[in-house]
């Protein structure tokens, strides 16, 4: 199945359509409409999208290729891109969101993340991959859980006790120690939700 960038560069060819017609149609350059075509950038925001399907006179939905997806996979749908989360040291998340990832209706989610590190590797969860969420702010033991730590999230397995009132978070790579916090520190972390499906980067 063609993806977004092979769509748009086979559309884009189709009509006759330089990269750098295209990009002054709506408003880049053709640095970026090369890196849409190669799959470099590959969340591109809806207003963009519209942009483009409109400059090639088509349906945002035929040129991200929706139609064929939902008859061969069934229905999908948008699901919004939070930012990156790390699988590492924890870094600052945006909690607004500026794109959105098509995924199978087999997927419930609120939103997703974009893996970056290393630390969950052994639960072949990978630099780059999209990590799905669904949000809820208490998860079981051992669930792999997106978790705020005051305004920087990370991606981690979550382990209570409560006779000491300590949260772990664990990696899945023995490089990593893990991350436990007790007492006053709790106060400063916020589970935003478990994982239910990742999506490989490549």
């Amino acid at each position: 199945m063609e993806n977004f960038g092979q769509n748009l560069r086979r559309m884009r060819k189709e009509r006759g359509m330089s990269m750098a017609d295209l990009a002054e149609r709506i408003g880049t350059s053709r640095q970026t409409v090369h890196r849409y075509e190669s799959g470099v950038i590959s969340n591109v925001p809806p207003e963009r999208v519209e942009a483009i399907a409109a400059a090639l006179g088509t349906s945002p939905s035929r040129l991200m290729g929706w139609g064929v997806e939902k008859q061969r996979h069934g229905s999908m749908h948008a699901v919004p891109m939070l930012g990156e989360i790390a699988c590492g040291a924890p870094l600052q998340v945006n909690e607004e969101y500026d794109s959105y990832v098509m995924a199978n209706s087999g997927i419930q989610a609120d939103f997703c993340l974009r893996a970056k590190g290393d630390s969950m590797e052994e639960a072949r969860i990978y630099d780059g991959d999209i990590v799905f969420v669904r949000s809820q702010d208490i998860v079981d033991e051992g669930d792999i859980a997106a978790v705020i730590i005051d305004d920087e999230a990370t991606l981690k397995r979550v382990y209570y006790n409560r006779e000491e009132e300590r949260i772990v978070l664990m990696p899945a790579n023995p490089r990593y120690a893990p991350l436990i916090y007790s007492g006053e520190q709790l106060s400063h972390i916020r589970i935003l939700g478990k994982a239910v499906a990742f999506q490989s980067a490549l």
